[in-house]
């Protein structure tokens, strides 16, 4: 079972979410709210939650604020972005936060369903194709850090750039344990450590470090 936790201001909405979510197979709302802070409340009293649904646009703490807190304080928490802001600003300002995935308000309400198991099984979702988000993401980096450079560059093994590949090509865990004859938890391992070596708050940040530093190619996406 998927266990949700939804955090948006707007009750109406908020409502008739959980009200959709529940005719999902084995996704369960376990906890709303439009306070980010009793979403905190909540997993420090020891909560199970999967993933979180989460709004930008909120008057006592914003998504953004809420965001980066979850990614620092409970890392394993899957953090899905439910907007109708869909500027350049907003997204690539999700991706520095740590999302894992954004899916529009605009988009059909079928969709959140892959979107959901999507950040769980390929820690990634987008509403457009993987490979326009890193390129965007890269046009956004030169614009914002035109001198970036490498303070400490890190080397990612064989076997680490063809996890990373066939994650980009929307491969989840078992399907890449499979096709390496490896096991689901050795993958999981592997993609912690990239995670890790790379300072990476999501798998974007993982994309974009290995296209830097010409570990992977856009070609590769």
């Amino acid at each position: 079972m998927i266990r949700i936790a939804l955090v948006d201001d707007h009750q109406l909405f908020r409502k008739s979410l959980c009200m959709l979510l529940a005719t999902f197979e084995e996704v369960e709302v376990v906890f709303d709210t439009d306070d980010g802070s009793k979403l905190f409340e909540k997993l420090d009293e020891g909560a199970e939650i999967d993933v979180v649904l989460l709004d930008i646009q909120m008057p006592i703490m914003d998504g953004f604020e809420i965001c980066t807190r979850l990614k620092r304080l409970h890392p394993d928490v899957k953090i899905l972005i439910v907007s109708q802001l869909t500027t350049k600003e907003a997204v690539h300002k999700i991706m520095d936060c740590g999302a894992n995935g954004f899916y529009t308000k605009n988009s059909p309400p079928e969709v959140l369903e892959d979107a959901i198991k999507g950040v769980l099984l390929r820690d990634y979702y987008f509403d457009i194709e993987l490979a326009d988000v890193i390129r965007e993401a890269i046009l956004w980096e030169k614009k914002v850090y035109p001198n970036f450079s490498f303070s400490q560059k890190v080397t990612l093994t064989n076997r680490e750039v063809e996890i990373i590949v066939m994650a980009c090509k929307e491969m989840s865990s078992i399907q890449i344990g499979d096709k390496l004859c490896i096991s689901t938890r050795t993958v999981e391992k592997h993609r912690r450590r990239i995670m890790e070596k790379t300072d990476s708050k999501n798998f974007i940040g993982v994309v974009l470090y290995a296209l830097k530093c010409n570990a992977i190619y856009l070609e590769d996406l």
